[in-house]
């Protein structure tokens, strides 16, 4: 039964997929650069800019890999986005607090093979709200040896219709495997953080 289940589940996301992608050729005429950038397989975090709703599945439509969303408890008050996390199996983080669960299900995933995604801001527009870049990315990275493709999102508004997702190679930070200094960490997510900035100009 429960390999039935997984098939169906498996062709509600290749369709949800599809449609979402659809949805952003017609609404916004999508552009997608530096797709060569993302490893084919192997452990990946994807981190961009965050800016709206839409950036989530953007990435999940885009990125060529099945990927696991972090995204917060709050999100599924929201049907749409709820049935997003159930489709892709989104994993909840308890915001404002070190969710051990959520950090477990993400290495065991990495250390799969399997791919995750967050925003390293934490929030909607945390840069320009002031907000301190978590380290949540360099984290899993030194913690599995996963590589990092940092992405840049531009457009999608009132001001700028057109939509452009922007894909940069991929960082190896495998040098530092299980560091925990903290001044280490700092460097990496200043490194991932500059690099999504100017992917999003």
């Amino acid at each position: 039964m429960s390999k039935i289940k997984s098939g169906v589940k498996e062709i509600i996301k290749f369709i949800v997929r599809g449609a979402i992608y659809i949805w952003f050729k017609l609404v916004y005429h999508l552009e997608i650069k530096g797709l060569e950038n993302v490893p084919k397989e192997g452990p990946v975090i994807f981190c961009g800019n965050h800016r709206s709703y839409i950036d989530p599945p953007l990435i999940v439509a885009t990125a060529k890999r099945d990927i696991k969303f972090l995204a917060k408890e709050e999100l599924y008050k929201n049907k749409f986005l709820a049935f997003l996390g159930w489709a892709f199996e989104a994993i909840p983080v308890k915001r404002d607090e070190k969710d051990i669960a959520a950090i477990k299900s993400s290495l065991k995933d990495l250390k799969q093979g399997k791919c995750i995604a967050l925003f390293p801001e934490g929030t909607r527009n945390g840069l320009a709200k002031g907000e301190k870049v978590k380290d949540g990315v360099a984290f899993f990275a030194v913690r599995s040896g996963a590589k990092v493709v940092p992405c840049g999102i531009k457009g999608g508004t009132k001001e700028l219709k057109k939509l452009t997702i922007n894909y940069g190679k991929a960082l190896d930070y495998s040098e530092y495997k299980g560091s925990k200094d903290k001044e280490v960490l700092d460097k990496i997510t200043k490194e991932i953080m500059d690099n999504i900035i100017e992917l999003a100009k």
